[in-house]
């Protein structure tokens, strides 16, 4: 009977680990695979339990920081983070003291703060876009030359 517990195991494993996409349950899974092996070979369930702790931790890891690193590796950027690095041109001066700045970029106008808070950076000048915070674009000043 302790057969079928590995398989529903696994079962729930892998049903969680497609849920959340974390790389953490698929390894848990394939230990519970490995104990229901054992469990069809007959072996003792402190056996099987023990083949499913090891199993698992060892693919944990070994394994893990491998797969997140090939994954990820593979992953592109949404569009918001594309535009770090980019130009822009503010269309409205960036004043980070009176909370004031706007940007276009792509025919979309964003709502733009200075990487510095002392710097203002007036209407027309172009500026890089440094990163993103929530919805605002912290940029600075283009060196000219």
């Amino acid at each position: 009977m302790i057969v079928f517990g590995w398989l529903i195991a696994m079962a729930v494993l892998l049903v969680i680990e497609i849920a959340t996409l974390g790389l953490t349950t698929l390894w848990f899974a394939i230990g519970a695979l490995a104990a229901f092996i054992a469990a069809v070979l007959n072996l003792h369930i402190g056996v099987q339990t023990a083949i499913f702790i090891v199993v698992s931790l060892v693919l944990l890891i070994f394994t893990r920081p491998w797969a997140l690193k090939y994954l990820n590796s593979r992953t592109s950027r949404t569009n918001a983070d594309s535009l770090v690095g980019k130009k822009a041109r503010v269309t409205k001066t960036i004043d980070n003291i009176a909370g004031e700045g706007q940007v276009v970029i792509n025919g979309m106008e964003w709502t733009a703060r200075s990487l510095e808070d002392e710097v203002k950076i007036a209407e027309g000048a172009v500026v890089i876009i440094n990163k993103i915070s929530g919805v605002k674009l912290i940029v600075s000043k283009m060196k000219e030359g």
